[in-house]
């Protein structure tokens, strides 16, 4: 069985299941820019898993890392450390996205290795896998989930897990 985490639609499979999901309300895109809501195509890494140690009970996610009070992403083209995770962020002068949130969105989130590694300013930034607002409801750009089926594919994600966004307008784009 591979380890890849593939999207079809509005669902994902994954250790022989299949999985409802959300995406980007801007659809995915090739060309993703910064603000556009879409999901960026293609295959990606997906990065440490970062949860909140008061919600989320950490056994079985390997690896994973506590989120703090003041931990941010950077999402502001202008800034240095463009779509970094920031430690304890404040004061932080750039645009940023704050990973303690009051709603359970950010409760677990497994970054995404879009535009990481030498990001490129303005080509997007935070793209996670996360809890869902509600069933179906879009994302900025992200891949969201039930909180239920994001624990059960987060204790099984490992470093060689691979996520696999297809150009839904490409038949003959395979998802493995």
């Amino acid at each position: 069985m591979r380890d890849e985490i593939c999207l079809a639609g509005n669902f994902a499979h994954f250790h022989g299941r299949k999985f409802p999901c959300s995406l980007g309300r801007g659809g995915i895109r090739v060309d993703k820019r910064e603000g556009d809501g879409a999901t960026p195509k293609g295959i990606f890494r997906l990065g440490k898993i970062l949860f909140r140690p008061d919600r989320i009970d950490s056994t079985g996610l390997i690896g994973a890392q506590p989120i703090r009070r003041f931990d941010i992403w950077s999402d502001d083209p202008n800034d240095p450390r463009y779509n970094q995770f920031v430690p304890f962020g404040v004061p932080y002068s750039w645009s940023h996205e704050r990973l303690w949130r009051s709603d359970h969105l950010y409760d677990l989130i497994i970054p995404v290795d879009y535009n990481l590694r030498n990001p490129i300013a303005g080509a997007g930034s935070a793209i996670f896998i996360h809890a869902w607002r509600a069933p179906r409801c879009p994302t900025e750009g992200c891949i969201a989930f039930s909180r239920h089926d994001l624990l059960w594919i987060a204790r099984r994600v490992t470093k060689d897990t691979r996520l696999i966004v297809p150009d839904p307008m490409n038949a003959l784009d395979s998802v493995g």
